[in-house]
């Protein structure tokens, strides 16, 4: 009669694995150790086994293995009292599984009882505890990743719509002043603010959707040094200081393309702003040995467009900066030359080497 009562627990695990889901690991390991305690505790009134048993023993050891799969499952999915509660009465009921064979008398037998508790439950109970760890570890670098990210889009969001809409400003402040003396390069000039416009809200709309995804995957290639020849003639094009580029032939890292090409833009974005009476931008990126030389110097000098430029820094430097020192490099922005100003960044590359530039 009592030898049934060892396939009790097995009979259990598989319903409670189902229900799992619904109420939780912890709530499972502690049902199947109530479940083991229950069934010690009728084979104490009931008859202890002996070792003739073997099927009982057999089964036994199949239950004891279950229960301490389940405590590792709950140490590993949850954390709190329910957790807690239930690894302690997976573990008594392990504990006291010894107890079915043979009386329990004196501290001697209650010393074996908790040595064989301890030996089997402890391993079980430091593999759930490492494997939560691994888990909560693995969480918070993906948490992290994200927030990266999104800081990162919000970085494309500054760079290149701001770059977008301080064009839009110079050209609107241009085509008032050019409606009443050239109103066809005035009409040209709100075409472009229309272009600009356009690409300010495209880029306005990828940055949201990708803020909206819960991955965070999917962005585009970041641009790099080819397209900084794209954003110098439209800067020249929108009546602005004259771009004068150089660039270094051969390959360069592809974070340090996306680095270069954030500090032009964030660089012309701020002669648009701070520095309206530039009349010429020169950016060089230059490899010297095993590092990338970038220097954006403008003179500032020529007299600005009609309207006031606009005043107060943003986050946008300092940001780079940021981004530039994660790199191993240095960033620095200052007057050159009297009214001139510079902005100097030296960026470590992965190959060595020096190569001719283009113009």
């Amino acid at each position: 009669m009592t030898q049934i009562l060892s396939g009790v627990v097995l009979v259990l695990a598989l319903p409670a694995w189902v229900a799992r889901g619904r109420y939780g690991a912890a709530a499972v390991t502690t049902a199947l150790g109530a479940a083991s305690v229950v069934v010690t505790a009728a084979v104490w009134f009931l008859g202890r086994w002996v070792e003739a048993d073997r099927w009982a023993g057999l089964l036994g050891l199949v239950e004891l293995a279950v229960l301490l799969l389940s405590v590792v499952i709950s140490l590993r999915a949850e954390d709190g009292p329910r957790c807690a509660a239930a690894a302690w009465t997976a573990c008594g009921a392990v504990a006291l599984w010894l107890s079915r064979f043979t009386f329990v008398e004196g501290p001697g037998d209650m010393l074996t009882v908790f040595g064989f508790g301890s030996t089997l439950s402890l391993p079980a109970v430091l593999i759930g505890l490492y494997l939560r760890g691994l888990d909560e570890g693995r969480n918070k670098a993906v948490v992290e990743a994200r927030r990266a990210q999104r800081i990162e889009l919000a970085h494309d969001l500054h760079d290149f719509v701001a770059h977008d809409v301080s064009g839009m400003v110079a050209q609107a402040q241009a085509g008032a002043y050019l409606a009443g003396i050239d109103p066809d390069r005035a009409a040209e000039m709100f075409q472009r603010i229309e272009q600009a416009g356009q690409r300010a809200l495209a880029s306005l709309d990828r940055t949201v959707q990708l803020l909206r995804r819960e991955d965070g995957g999917g962005r585009a290639p970041q641009p790099g040094l080819a397209e900084l020849v794209e954003v110098a003639e439209q800067f020249t094009a929108t009546g602005g200081a004259e771009v004068r580029l150089e660039l270094p032939e051969g390959p360069v890292p592809r974070e340090v393309e996306g680095t270069v090409h954030r500090i032009v833009v964030e660089s012309l974005t701020n002669v648009r702003r701070h520095a309206p009476a530039a009349q010429a931008v020169e950016v060089r990126a230059r490899r010297s040995g095993g590092r990338l030389e970038l220097t954006v110097t403008n003179d500032g000098r020529a007299p600005g467009p009609a309207g006031l430029p606009r005043r107060g820094g943003g986050s946008g430097l300092p940001g780079l900066a940021a981004r530039v020192e994660a790199l191993g490099g240095s960033l620095e922005a200052g007057p050159h030359e009297r009214e001139a100003w510079r902005v100097t960044a030296v960026l470590p590359l992965e190959e060595s080497g020096a190569g001719p530039a283009r113009s």
